[in-house]
């Protein structure tokens, strides 16, 4: 099989990056895609410092070949009272089917300055980054212990604004993707705006993945490989992204079927059963566009999508509501994060989808 030099670097077998699924993945999942040969990754962008240094040690623990971490890069929002008050009026609904009142949670998010330190001590192999742009010299700090730097890209400008920053690879994040779209920039700019991005910044960087490969490929210098992410499922996606000039691919939807993740019976049950039509793009469950199942509450608040608080808030204001509705077993209350291809999902061990996909790379490129 060809190698890159993004596999040569971090001494991999294969050119697939298990996604990183913030709240769905595990360091066992992480582990079981790193010893087969890929990248195993770890989301910790809800993590707190302390959990984010407990989880490397996991994965340690059970292999020693390399992984990687990634964060949310996010500041810690001040949210007006109506703002929230308006929120928690809108989602009252929905909290009294599970007996419960909606209530201001005790912080809005994890403090990403914390995260960064613990990410530059727990040195992984690889630290990857979305919802916004490191500057250069927190590049350089993680570059100077080891670790390998990734940005995530949904357009040609993200794409060049992490070259500029030093970023040793960039993952462009196609439309397809599931889970929360990594948008930072408007349109048309290279700073990221006050605020973080407007919906309709998002929409108009929901390119494809096949398009977005290409342009990224073209746009960047050959030393910085770009990975495929959004909507690859088996071996013959893979070769279709390598063939477009990616270096390797990033596979999210394609793991969370794997027992190794951490997703309750209700949402595993949800992917095993979707059609390839079945996911939209939605804000109601965190306030960031995010692709997953469509269900009862996203149908329920689709005219509320452009109201809803932006993230982190929204996510906070939901974070009890999903956690009853995987209590009690109900799907129609959970954000069923998921890509484009969901419906080819194969519930199998990590290490034996990992192997399966080889054998399919191998086929499709021979």
């Amino acid at each position: 099989m060809h190698s890159y030099p993004f596999t040569t670097r971090l001494a991999l077998a294969l050119p697939i990056v298990q996604g990183p699924m913030t709240g769905s993945d595990t360091p066992a999942l992480a582990a079981a895609v790193s010893q087969a040969g890929g990248l195993g990754m770890l989301g910790c962008g809800m993590r707190s410092p302390a959990a984010m240094a407990e989880a490397a040690a996991e994965v340690r623990r059970r292999t020693d070949r390399p992984f990687g971490m990634n964060l949310f890069v996010q500041a810690t929002p001040t949210p007006d009272e109506a703002t929230v008050a308006a929120a928690l009026q809108r989602l009252a609904p929905f909290y009294a089917e599970f007996g419960l009142v909606p209530e201001r949670p005790a912080q809005w998010c994890e403090d990403f300055g914390a995260q960064f330190e613990a990410l530059v001590a727990a040195r992984p192999a690889v630290a990857s980054f979305t919802f916004g742009i490191l500057s250069a010299a927190q590049v350089a700090r993680l570059q100077a212990v080891g670790s390998t730097v990734i940005g995530t890209a949904t357009t040609v400008a993200e794409a060049r604004a992490w070259a500029a920053v030093g970023a040793d690879t960039v993952c462009a994040s196609g439309m397809e993707s599931g889970g929360h779209r990594g948008t930072f920039l408007s349109p048309g700019h290279d700073i990221p705006p006050a605020g973080g991005p407007s919906v309709d910044d998002f929409e108009a960087s929901m390119l494809g993945t096949l398009t977005l490969v290409r342009q990224c490929v073209d746009a960047l210098p050959p030393s910085i490989p770009v990975i495929a992410a959004g909507g690859i499922m088996d071996g013959r996606g893979i070769a279709g992204a390598l063939a477009l000039g990616a270096q390797a691919v990033q596979m999210g939807t394609a793991f969370l079927t794997c027992p190794e993740s951490a997703i309750g019976p209700a949402y595993r049950q949800a992917l095993t059963q979707a059609g390839p039509t079945d996911t939209r793009t939605t804000r109601i469950f965190s306030g960031r566009p995010a692709r997953g199942i469509v269900n009862t509450m996203m149908d329920a608040l689709r005219a509320d999508e452009r109201s809803v608080p932006p993230y982190p808030v929204q996510n906070a204001l939901t974070g009890a509501l999903r956690r009853a509705a995987a209590q009690a077993g109900r799907a129609d209350h959970l954000s069923l994060w998921a890509g484009q291809g969901v419906a080819q999902v194969r519930p199998m061990p990590a290490a034996e989808l990992v192997a399966v996909l080889a054998q399919e790379l191998l086929a499709a490129t021979n």
